[in-house]
């Protein structure tokens, strides 16, 4: 399982989605969701195929248990996220604890992102400059 393609086949998903929201959204003359179709493009698509793109770059930094950490809390996160926040601006915040749960586990996957971004650049220098 490639952490890479999985990332940019998610971030295509994610864009076709939002895209598909802001259609609706237009169409329908109802911008409630907005939020949602802002965090759906920012966080679904341009995260994670940014994601993809550091993976794919970078191919050492694929390796080992840090990357599917972080992919299975991004994706998880993401997930949990959308309908929570969607049903809170529908007026409906059944899901709360669950919507912060995620909001952690976001945070938690961009923190784990920022470690792995890191390692994987300071092995690249220290190998440019040997």
């Amino acid at each position: 399982m490639s952490v890479s393609n999985n990332f940019l086949r998610l971030g295509v998903l994610s864009a076709l989605v939002g895209m598909s929201l802001g259609v609706w959204m237009g169409a329908n003359e109802n911008f409630v969701l907005r939020p949602v179709h802002a965090h759906i493009n920012l966080l679904g698509f341009a995260s994670m195929m940014l994601f993809g793109l550091f993976y794919r770059a970078f191919p050492a930094a694929a390796r080992g248990w840090l990357p599917m950490v972080h992919f299975t809390l991004s994706v998880l996160g993401f997930l949990i996220l959308m309908p929570s926040l969607t049903l809170m601006f529908l007026g409906k915040p059944f899901f709360l604890p669950g919507m912060i749960a995620s909001e952690i586990m976001l945070v938690g996957s961009m923190l784990l992102f920022v470690i792995i971004v890191f390692m994987a650049t300071m092995k690249k220098d220290e190998a440019v400059a040997a």
